[in-house]
């Protein structure tokens, strides 16, 4: 495992960090606290102003609009937020047929159109852990006018979408099963094809968040693997990045060059020993990969 420098740059004490995303225009990161109540929060790494929104529903994943605000991804649906004003208002509910999910991690497309999974229903009504019975989550496709389009089925815990830097493939994890699978990626239709195994490595934990860099590897955060793996295009490990959390839960490159990766982390119902081994999980972290990475892409919505 290879040791790098990482700060802490935020100890957010996140129950379930997730969904970071470099803002390129405001040059600052976004990140969110899915546990219930939710939060969302906002780091400008130049000054180290940081905000906070406690956040109505339980938000999951999010893209920058270009039309401005954030679309971001609840529960059951996908919502339109407003950071000045607050306001949260519906814009479409792709699975409306499986009430016993909800809806995980996502990101836009280099076409603008935002791709996200579901899963069951794993958090209860007070933050609880709840257990995940059966591969009930899909994965969607959410054009800029609400229409969504269901790409996958029988998917554990949806998770990690991220396309090549050619866009011609696409990467989707399945948390629960341990798999990243690579896709044929056709930009012009969206449309995917020729589903291999990527990498299913079960020594490194559960994938979860994902990135792609400039060179076309893939970077995965690994949920209990308490590190980072570097993923060659063929699916072998490059590098074993390690974290000071033992749920390291997204990734993704940010800075003005790019080249400064940032982590998010879990705290939710860890243990005493790993609290006291890892203090600070819960909080965002950074560490220079000596890679650049890829822009996030903004929703067309």
């Amino acid at each position: 495992m290879e040791i790098l420098p990482v700060t802490c740059l935020v100890p957010a004490a996140d129950s379930l960090g997730e969904g970071c995303m470099w803002d390129e225009k405001a040059q600052c990161l976004w990140w969110l606290d899915i546990a219930r109540p939710s939060r969302l929060h906002r780091l400008d790494p130049a000054t180290g102003a940081h905000r906070l929104w406690h956040m109505t529903l339980t938000i999951t994943a999010m893209a920058i609009r270009k039309s401005g605000g954030i679309l971001l991804a609840g529960e059951d649906g996908l919502y339109r937020f407003d950071p000045v004003t607050g306001a949260i208002s519906p814009f479409c509910k792709p699975e409306t047929d499986r009430p016993g999910n909800r809806f995980n991690d996502g990101a836009a497309d280099p076409q603008g159109r935002f791709w996200v999974g579901t899963m069951h229903q794993n958090i209860g009504p007070k933050g609880e852990d709840l257990p995940i019975p059966a591969d009930t989550g899909a994965l969607y496709r959410v054009d800029a006018q609400g229409v969504s389009t269901r790409l996958e089925d029988n998917v554990g815990v949806s998770n990690g979408p991220c396309w090549s830097p050619d866009g011609r493939t696409f990467y989707f994890s399945d948390s629960k099963n341990q798999i990243i699978y690579a896709y044929d990626f056709d930009g012009a239709s969206g449309n995917l094809s020729n589903r291999r195994v990527l990498n299913d490595s079960k020594a490194h934990g559960y994938p979860d968040g994902a990135t792609v860099d400039a060179e076309g590897f893939v970077w995965s955060a690994r949920w209990e693997g308490g590190c980072v793996l570097r993923i060659d295009p063929r699916g072998r490990i490059d590098r074993v990045i390690a974290m000071p959390a033992q749920r390291p839960t997204c990734v993704c490159f940010g800075g003005p060059n790019l080249d400064t990766m940032y982590v998010t982390s879990s705290r939710a119902h860890l243990d005493q020993v790993s609290m006291a081994r890892y203090p600070l999980q819960g909080g965002l972290f950074c560490f220079h990969p000596g890679v650049r990475g890829t822009p996030k892409f903004s929703f067309a919505g």
